[in-house]
Order: structure tokens, then sequence, then C-alpha cells
């Protein structure tokens, strides 16, 4: 490997920079205005959503980008504030500081910091598999759940009263005390918006279309509803003080660019933040690599699991030094950014600078925006997330995905974000070691004719009364080989006149310490009843690991490469 495939393989920034040119500029160029566009009241909307104040979300949507851009693999993800991510940050740092406080303000930034060093030191490690315990199903019902707690969080802005609560009981029962203080022109703002951003998703584009604007461009002016909505809804509270009438604003946002910060190095603030610093390092990789791994099959680019979690690390470092708040890749920025015509994370450079533009000139004309437009625009991007049909569907597939899901929904709606990912992850695990300690075990023959063995349940075969062939579907090891051998006994039970028992390996890929004890455990058994113990089909890494073992020098019968030799050897004994 040379010097530069070296350095472009830990800074990939190396390998798309060394084919940039002017094209490529222009593109990444669109690409950038159009999701600077959306990343505006976006970034305002999740810092609020984290119980931040509103120009968090800025300064979290530039270095970020940046570092990203230089450190990550994926062409077009987009890194900044998500919703789960802002859930799970105001939830974590909600329990150690009040929301606004400058205790909580350098809680947020300490647990960026913590989440970066945390997926750095997976990447360096090549860690990235730890995020695989969290399966598919869990994800989709965590997310799910995030996403009707998130939008419920969001009805205290649409009513304009106080409320809060980390689960669904909680903000419940938060909103039906407060619900006397609701501001009518409050709702009358949050309903409108809410219902004008749900039209732009389902009708904007197909009117654009029959207007003739052709479907890029129209898939692009489509995603410019929230910012149609800040504005129209900015002007009418000024225009109409609705200030004066109880609404409430973003008020006055500090012009410039992100101020340098520290984070924390409190031992108590550390202990308590390191467990939701964890889970939201996962959650964070998963959503960001799920996004990444989508958007680069469509262009046959390669995406790098371990090096994405170092970009993330460094992208989430950066934000804590420039006072931001835990960040990832963003599904709807990602994908505007990719429908946009992106073709380099030098996209994302540029997002930074317009943001940074932004936050220099433009924060002053939002100090009239209305906080219910900024909770419309997060119910209406989380109502995406919400999929209920995972429960359908993994009902009728596996109803032990169905635990797993409805468990990690319950408890994540009940008990809160952080207990339900962990239900979720726990109850995954067991369920996998439950599953593979009771493995599907099938007496085989073979079919006529052929030399093909198949379960004798599902095929018409052809047995031997003096032979046994067994196959377990799974590897062996500590959890599943006393079922194992519960089952050859009792097989063996039944059969007066048998000679052999054959253990097919076919589908075992490793076998532990444990099951090696009871496999000798087994032939020693079998040869008190004056019958041989075989193998066969033993897998090249898992014969490697029995070379030299008492498995081998004790075995009473043979090991064959092939089922179907058992038949000619057995035949001949």
């Amino acid at each position: 490997m040379s010097n530069m495939s070296r350095i472009s393989k830990f800074l990939p920034i190396f390998d798309w920079g060394r084919t940039y040119n002017q094209v490529t500029f222009t593109n990444d160029l669109v690409a950038a205005v159009v999701v600077t566009v959306m990343l505006i009241p976006q970034s305002l909307a999740y810092a609020l959503l984290a119980g931040l104040p509103p120009e968090m979300g800025l300064y979290a949507s530039m270095f970020p980008i940046v570092l990203y851009a230089i450190f990550g693999t994926s062409r077009v993800l987009a890194v900044g504030p998500v919703a789960v991510v802002s859930l799970l940050t105001a939830a974590a740092v909600g329990k150690i500081a009040i929301p606004g406080t400058p205790e909580y303000i350098a809680a947020a930034i300490t647990l960026a910091f913590m989440s970066g060093i945390i997926l750095l030191g997976l990447g360096l490690f090549r860690l990235g598999f730890l995020a695989n315990f969290l399966s598919h199903p869990v994800i989709t019902g965590f997310i799910t759940a995030s996403g009707i707690i998130i939008a419920a969080s969001q009805m205290k802005h649409i009513f304009g009263i106080n409320a809060d609560g980390h689960n669904i009981l909680e903000i419940t029962i938060s909103l039906r005390e407060s619900i006397t203080e609701l501001n009518w022109i409050t709702l009358l703002i949050g309903s409108l918006t809410t219902a004008f951003l749900l039209w732009v998703r389902k009708g904007f584009l197909p009117l654009l279309l029959k207007l003739g604007i052709n479907q890029r461009a129209s898939n692009i002016f489509a995603k410019a509803g929230p910012i149609i909505a800040i504005v129209i809804t900015t002007l009418i509270a000024w225009i109409f003080s609705f200030t004066e009438r109880g609404v409430k604003v973003v008020g006055e946002v500090p012009q410039g660019l992100p101020p340098i910060s520290l984070p924390s190095f409190s031992i108590d603030i550390w202990t308590s933040l390191i467990g939701s610093a964890i889970l939201m390092s996962l959650i964070g990789f998963i959503e960001s690599i799920s996004i990444a791994r989508t958007l680069a099959a469509t262009k046959r680019q390669r995406i790098d699991p371990n090096q994405e979690l170092i970009g993330l690390g460094v992208a989430n470092v950066g934000a804590a030094f420039t006072s931001g708040f835990p960040v990832t890749g963003g599904f709807s920025r990602s994908i505007v950014n990719y429908d946009a015509g992106a073709e380099t994370p030098a996209a994302g450079a540029f997002t930074a600078i317009g943001l940074g533009v932004a936050s220099l000139f433009l924060t002053t004309l939002i100090f009239y925006l209305p906080k219910a437009t900024l909770a419309a625009t997060i119910i209406v991007a989380v109502l995406a997330l919400v999929d209920f049909s995972i429960l359908k569907k993994t009902w009728i597939y596996s109803k032990a995905d169905f635990a797993a899901v409805a468990a990690t929904m319950s408890v994540t709606l009940i008990m809160g974000v952080e207990l339900g990912v962990i239900a979720g992850v726990l109850i995954s695990i067991l369920t996998r070691i439950y599953k593979s300690s009771c493995p599907h075990i099938a007496i085989v023959g073979q079919v006529p004719g052929t030399e093909h063995y198949r379960n004798v349940l599902r095929h018409d075969v052809l047995v031997n009364p003096q032979v046994l062939t067994i196959r377990v579907d799974e590897s062996l090891y500590f959890a599943n080989t006393r079922f194992l051998e519960d089952r050859i006994y009792s097989e063996v039970a039944k059969k007066p006149d048998l000679k052999h028992v054959i253990l097919m390996c076919s589908a075992v890929n490793a076998i532990d310490m444990s099951a090696l004890e009871s496999l000798n455990i087994i032939n020693e058994r079998l040869m008190l009843g004056d019958i041989k113990f075989h193998l066969s089909e033993v897998k090249g890494p898992v014969m490697d690991k029995l070379e030299g073992t008492s498995l081998l020098k004790d075995l009473s019968g043979d090991i064959f490469l092939s089922q179907h030799q058992t038949k000619k050897l057995i035949n001949s004994d």
C-alpha cells in the first residue's frame, strides 16, 4: 500500500479531493445552498428540542460537518443535530441540570465530547460491530416510540403552555395540568403551520410538477416548506405584535460564529452522563451508517464503518469545542443533499459556510419567530419516523422480534428513551441466546437417487435403522450443548439396533470448550453402548480448532468430508 493510499484510508478527503473539478464544485455549491436553507429552521428546532438556546443548533451544524467532510467516508451524509439524538440529549442532561441554565449548556457540551471520545475509541479499535447488538426491529421500535415522545413534548409550544416530562405519561399529565394556560393565538399558529407543513409533504410536490417545473427543481422547492412557514409566521408575529399577547418567540439570538467552549471534566458529571453517552453514540452511529450505506449503494460507493465512527467522533469532539451539542448523520438533510446533486463532502463544508453567514447576518431576523412554528417543524419531521407497521411485520415473521419491538416501544413510551433502548438491547440478546440454546436439530436421510441429505420430517428419504444421522443448525457453545446431548440420547433410546451416530456439522461454524467437552462425553457414553460416534462435513476453521484435541484422538468413529461418504463406509463396516 502506497503512502497516499494509507493517508486516504484515514483521511478520505485525500481520496475524493484528488479528482475535484469545476463541475463537482458547482454541483456541491448548489446542493449546499439548498441544504443551508433547510438547516436553518431545522437546527433552531432541534436545539429547542434539546432544551438549548436556538443558536446552539446553528453552532452544532457548522464545524462538525466540516470535520466529518475530512474524516468521513460518505460523499453525501450531512452531519448535525437530529431529532432522536436531541431528545436523548434532553433526557440525559435534564437529569443533572435545569434546561436553559449555564450548567445545562455545559453538560450538553460535555455530552458531545464524551460521545465523540466513545465513537473515536470504537473506530480506532475497529469495534463498529458492537452496534449490531441493536437489531433493525429494535431500532425501528425505538425510533417510533421516540417520535411519539418528541411530538408529544412539542405540544407545549403548540398550546403556548409550560409543561415537561421525559416519557409519554409524564408529558400527558403535565399538559393536562397546564392546559388552562392555553394561548389561543399560539394554538392557531401552531395548528395552521403543522397543517401547512403536512400539506407541503404530500401536496406541494405534485402541484409544482403540475405547473411544469422539472422533477429535480420540484423536489428541492418542496423541501422549502419550513422556510416559507418561518418567514410568514415571523412577519405576522412582528406586524401584529403577538409577543404582547403571550405568544412565545425565539427572541434575541447572538450574532457571530460559534464561540470556543470547553467540556467539563467533573467526575460527577461524567459518571452521570457516561451511560447516556454510550447509548447515544451507538444509536447515532447506527442511524448514520444506515443512511450512508443506503445513499452510497445508489452510486456504487464504499462506506467504511470504522472510519465512519472516527468521522462522527471527530465531529462530536468538534461540536464540544465550538459550543455545540451531540450530532450525527441526519436522514432528511442527507436525502436533500443527495437530491440536490452533492457529489463530495465538500458540499458539507460549503453548507457550514452558509450557516456561518446566516449566523453572522440573519439571526436578528428571527427575533419574532414563534416557537410554535419550530415545534410544528419538529412534529412534522418526526411523524415520518413513526412506523407502527413493524409490529405487524414482526408478529407475522418472528414472535421473538415482536417481543423485542413491543418491549422497546412500551418501555420507551412509559419509562423514557434510555431505558427503552436498554430494554431493547437486552431482550434482543436474551432472545438470541434463547434461540441458540435450543437450536433446530433434524434427523436426516438420503434423498433417493441423489447425494443430498434432508430432514426426515420434510422429505421422503432413505434411512438405515442401524444409522442415526443428526444435523444441528447452530454453532455449538456452552448454552446449547446439554440440549444436543439430551436430543442424541433420546433418539438413541428409540433405536435398539443402532450402531452408528453421525453428527452432521454443515451448519456448525464454531465449537467452544464446553461443547468440546460435551462431544467427548457423548463419544464416551455411546462407546459404552457399543455405538460408534462419527462427524461429517466439519468446516475447515472448526477442524483447525479440533486438531490435537482429545476428541479426535479418542473418537470411536471417523470424520467424513461429506455426508454421502458415510453411506459407503458404514455399509462396508
